[in-house]
């Protein structure tokens, strides 16, 4: 048995590594810096270190050296080329783990891109791979309240929930390997039709006069209640879009990802069709990288 897997077994904590501290990464890795873990960090741009580093994280080269001091590596990095490049480019993870350290990637990639990435991990480097995408936005991953949605072994699943209940406040083994994954498809396509549903919605109350922003106490409780209608719009009738909780071209990405799967599977899905054609519009118009919630400007010629 190596050290890494006797750090996970003795009742000692494992050392963490975290790989991306972007929107979301920097308040995941702040959490878990709260609660108590060692994180060793990097970004591809340094400067982003500085708020995990004040905090007492130690600020690595390259995803070599955090695997090479971590027992898991976590990753939330922008798309699958992204995640290949970390876990096997030159100084990558899979060059310089272990064997028996287990990655937990939490960036929205593909199942298939997810399966294939497992399945070579642990063929070059003995690790194994859990696929755990998130949901919420920032404040949820600083509070330790995001919903995560898992994709692995059972055994790998079971090292990595001390670290996920720290993150998390629903955390859901889905199945094998690119589980996790396809629930987040599945979650993207709510998400972003929904959005589009409540600038329409929002659009609406407004152009009719009546008082748009009573209108989620109003339908509280009923059937168009939902954390949807209770915080997005509420956030865009506010026009609260600064800092960014999200890019609209991350979103857009999500809902082409989505598009494709559905593809794989002959299934057509036309409200996730208009979906992202609003949101490809929007990001045509220089907003890529505005809150995903401004979409609703696209109702107001903006």
């Amino acid at each position: 048995m190596d050290s890494g897997q006797r750090s996970d077994m003795s009742g000692n904590r494992p050392r963490l590594g975290f790989i991306g501290l972007g929107i979301m990464g920097t308040p995941m890795a702040l959490r878990l810096l709260d609660q108590g873990w060692s994180v060793t960090a990097w970004n591809l741009e340094p400067e982003r270190l500085a708020p995990a580093v004040a905090c007492g994280a130690r600020a690595a080269a390259d995803p070599g050296e955090v695997a090479r001091a971590s027992d898991i590596v976590l990753l939330c990095v922008l798309d699958a080329h992204a995640v290949e490049a970390c876990v096997f480019g030159p100084q990558g993870v899979a060059a310089h783990a272990r064997h028996g350290t287990l990655l937990v990637d939490h960036s929205t990639i593909p199942p298939e891109a997810t399966r294939d990435f497992a399945t070579r991990l642990v063929d070059r480097a003995g690790m194994h791979w859990i696929d755990a995408p998130v949901s919420g936005g920032p404040l949820q991953a600083r509070n330790g309240t995001l919903t995560i949605m898992a994709g692995g072994e059972s055994a790998a699943i079971e090292r990595a929930r001390p670290v996920m209940s720290d993150l998390a406040a629903n955390f859901t083994h889905m199945g094998p390997v690119g589980a996790g994954q396809t629930a987040k498809v599945i979650n993207q396509a709510i998400v972003g039709a929904g959005f589009v549903l409540m600038a329409e919605a929002l659009t609406l109350a407004e152009r009719a006069g009546i008082a748009a922003a009573e209108l989620p106490a109003c339908l509280a409780g009923g059937l168009a209640d939902s954390a949807l209608l209770q915080k997005v719009y509420t956030q865009m009738q506010a026009r609260d879009f600064e800092p960014p909780r999200g890019y609209a071209r991350q979103l857009l990405k999500d809902l082409d990802a989505v598009l494709a799967f559905s593809e794989g599977l002959e299934l057509d899905l036309p409200l996730v069709r208009a979906a992202a054609a609003r949101y490809a519009e929007y990001v045509a118009r220089g907003q890529g990288l505005s809150d995903t919630a401004s979409i609703v400007r696209l109702y107001e010629g903006k």
